[in-house]
Formats: structure tokens, sequence, C-alpha cells
């Protein structure tokens, strides 16, 4: 891939690029943990495919940043040889896969989320992530609207899933706003004109989730800006290091294996 930029833009295009690939990773092996274990066969498998969707498009993220990073490195080396310190992920992605309620309430969080933001990039300058974004966004949309339609039929179903629901949305209230701080990268690229600004991804993203959390007889936290994580992406939590000893131990076992 022909690069036309300069060294600092293209740092940054390299270091935007981390962040939407390790979201999408660590999130898709958390959801693979469901494999099996899912309360209904037809759940086991969408949530298989949800998983895939979100590595998958990990994987294409990737290859674009070794292609601009210029080091003969491949998607495999950033997936699997780099430490945990050095991802980029926000921390939701990384908590504990916890029961279905939870699982599912992340998945509306972080796919809505996605979504906004794929439609976003998809108007990127920056070509090849234009193109991946606008692959993705149907892929993003299904998991919108799969996890949507599980929010309100268990939000509206038993007096336990009701509970279990709103347990998950008031644990995971104070995650949801990390999402929308804008790293440096993001920053600069946005100045640089190279993606659109993305402050509106926040007020788009909290009026569709009134709206599922009404529809679904939830209700929205009450907290206040002392009590949300806002941190940056350098900071992880403690499960970040047991997921990637746990993911990435075989090619760190077995290095240059060849299936």
């Amino acid at each position: 891939m022909k690069n036309n930029y300069d060294e600092l833009v293209s740092k940054n295009i390299y270091d935007y690029l981390l962040q939407l690939g390790d979201d999408r990773l660590i999130l898709g092996h958390r959801v693979s943990e469901w494999c099996g274990h899912a309360p209904i066969l037809e759940e086991d498998i969408a949530l298989a495919n949800i998983s895939l969707d979100l590595i998958g498009q990990s994987s294409f993220i990737y290859k674009i940043a070794c292609e601009i990073e210029a080091k003969n490195r491949t998607e495999d080396d950033l997936a699997f040889y780099r430490a945990p310190n050095n991802f980029k992920c926000i921390e939701i992605v990384e908590l504990p896969k916890g029961d279905f309620a939870f699982t599912i309430v992340r998945q509306l969080f972080f796919s809505l989320f996605n979504d906004l933001t794929l439609n976003l990039l998809s108007n990127s300058h920056f070509i090849p992530l234009a193109e991946i974004s606008l692959k993705a966004v149907k892929e993003s949309a299904y998991h919108t609207r799969h996890s949507k339609e599980w929010i309100k039929r268990l939000g509206n179903g038993t007096e336990e899933s009701h509970r279990k629901i709103q347990i998950a949305v008031d644990e995971l209230w104070k995650y949801t706003f990390q999402m929308f701080e804008e790293s440096q990268s993001e920053k600069l690229l946005i100045e640089k004109g190279i993606i659109s600004d993305t402050k509106s991804i926040k007020s788009d993203w909290l009026k569709v989730i009134e709206i599922i959390l009404t529809e679904a007889n939830i209700k929205i936290p009450e907290v206040t800006e002392n009590h949300l994580f806002t941190r940056t992406r350098n900071f992880h939590t403690e499960h970040l290091s047991h997921l990637l000893a746990e993911m990435q131990s075989v090619p760190r076992s077995y290095p240059n294996l060849k299936w």
C-alpha cells in the first residue's frame, strides 16, 4: 500500500488503527467464551458468529496497520506478540464475560458504538479504512439489532430476567463513556481531515440507547461524571493480562508453527 502521509500522520494512523483493532479483537475473544455455553443452541451459534465478525474486523484492521508501519510484521504479530501494556482497547471489552445478561448489555453498548463509528469512518479520506468500515457496517448493524432484541425480550420478561438486565446496565454504564474519549491520534486525524469529527457519536448513541432501554422497561443509571471511567486507552484492568495469557499461549509456546 502506497503511503502518501508524513511520518507523524502515519504514526497516528497506525495508533488509531491499533485502538480500533484491539477493541474488536478483545471483545471478540470474550464473546467466543460463550461457545458451547449459551442458553440455547441458536444463541450459541449467533454469539460464535458475532465473535468471528469482530475478530475478522480486527484482522483486516491490523493488516492495514502493518502496511502503514512497514516493519514486516503481520496481523498475527500484533494479536499474539504484544504485551498487555501495548494494547489500546477500552476497559469495557476486557471485563470477564459474566452472565448472559451482562454479555448482551455489553454487546448492545459496544455494537451501537461500533455501528456509529464504522458509518462515520466509511467516509474517511484514508481509503483502506473507509473500505473496511463500509464492509463491516452490515455486521455491526446485525450485532446491534441482535442485542437490542434480547434486551427488550429479557427486560420485559420474567422478574429475574428484568433484574439481571438492570444489574448489568447499572454495572456497565460507568464504562461506556470511555468509548467517546478522543485519543490524541483521533484528534490529530480529525484536525488533518483524515477522519470526521467523532463528537456527534456520543449524543447519537445516548439517544438510541435511551429509546431501547425505555422499551425494555430498564432505567438508565444516575451517575455523576466523577463516577464515570474516562481513563485513557493506556490504562487496563487486570483482566486483560489473564485474557492475553490464554489467547497468546499457543503461538508463544510454538512460534512460527504452521497448521
